[in-house]
């Protein structure tokens, strides 16, 4: 069985936090929460204890790994330089969600990196976050901790749904607030590249470095990915996820629509929606137990929507559904591409 240290997340116990910041420190395997989702951390430098990490995901080997360190300071030792647009972001957008891809140091071992010649790195924002990587002192790895391709957790429990008995400690500080990845930025070409996007946005992005690009939609990669989060297929529940896409009341016919058929199929559906989807969803409602409905909240509050939507995906396969209908968001930038980019890689 896993260990739980329950803390108060935003003054958490320094004595719990010294039992998981040693376990780390001899190799173990720990969960923990950042602001954007639970992380499953390793010590970066241990190549034993990343390939433990590996194994317990089931995540492939081309899929490379975010290090978490507690301040730019600690950048130095595992990238060749950084440069001044790094120190120039880190300034404005850490500690939180935004993730830089620099060129490595030799001492970062190629489990981490996938065997690129870049890390990538961040400094989280989360109380227990911050405060376990101070107990800790190294520079923790930890991508989302989920077994592979299932939705991110972003509390506790999820982790221990997919990871008891799997890794040695979770520390449960509660709920994560953002809900989605951070936004990760590549920095090692001529043009810096958003490579997932996230919470910082690219107008954000581009009031510090007016060059900034997103990575061209659709565009193949081959061998070790560049970052986490682009495989094709990733966050995705048990359930076949459909997304319906276009103008809000469209969309929202549509999937009505289906939801409806497949219920008269005999078959269970779970929706996700937004709040101002009620009334058009009464008709699927009043079918009863054929259909559960998940609202995520109001279309103009993508930040809650955004914090509640891997936790919905969860729930509606807890629940038993066979298929999961969801209707897409309006967003051109933030947290609109965020959650566009997580539905259809979860769909696909």
């Amino acid at each position: 069985m896993t260990d739980v240290i329950r803390v108060d997340p935003v003054h958490p116990d320094a004595a719990a936090l010294a039992r998981a910041a040693n376990c780390l420190r001899r190799g173990g395997l720990v969960a923990f929460p950042t602001e954007t989702v639970y992380g499953l951390g390793v010590h970066a430098l241990d190549r034993a204890a990343v390939q433990r990490l590996f194994v317990a995901k089931g995540r492939p080997a081309n899929d490379p790994l975010i290090v978490h360190v507690e301040s730019l300071v600690q950048v130095h030792d595992l990238v060749l330089n950084v440069p001044d647009a790094a120190r120039d972001l880190a300034a404005r957008f850490w500690p939180g969600p935004l993730t830089l891809v620099l060129p490595r140091s030799p001492r970062v071992p190629d489990e981490v990196t996938a065997g690129l010649s870049t890390v990538a790195v961040r400094v989280p924002a989360h109380p227990v976050a911050r405060a376990l990587l101070a107990a800790a002192g190294i520079p923790v790895a930890a991508p989302s901790a989920n077994l592979f391709s299932r939705p991110s957790p972003t509390r506790a429990s999820h982790v221990l749904d997919d990871l008891d008995g799997r890794i040695d400690l979770v520390v449960d500080g509660g709920a994560t607030e953002v809900g989605v990845e951070s936004t990760v930025l590549d920095l090692s070409g001529v043009v810096p590249t958003i490579l997932r996007p996230g919470a910082v946005s690219l107008d954000t992005l581009r009031a510090i470095l007016p060059r900034v690009e997103p990575r061209s939609p659709g565009e193949p990669v081959r061998g070790a990915m560049p970052s986490p989060g682009m495989l094709e297929r990733h966050y995705s529940p048990r359930a076949p996820l459909t997304v319906f896409d276009g103008a809000s009341a469209d969309a929202v016919a549509r999937l009505v629509r289906e939801a409806c058929a497949s219920i008269a199929q005999g078959r269970r559906v779970g929706i996700m929606a937004a709040d101002e989807d009620r009334a058009a969803l009464a008709e699927v409602e009043r079918l009863g137990a054929g259909a559960i409905v998940s609202y995520l909240g109001s279309e103009h509050d993508l930040a809650t929507v955004a914090s509640r939507l891997y936790a919905a995906m969860r729930e509606l396969d807890a629940s038993g559904v066979e298929r999961i209908l969801v209707r897409g968001f309006p967003g051109d930038d933030g947290l609109g591409v965020a959650i566009r980019d997580r539905l259809r890689r979860a769909g696909v």
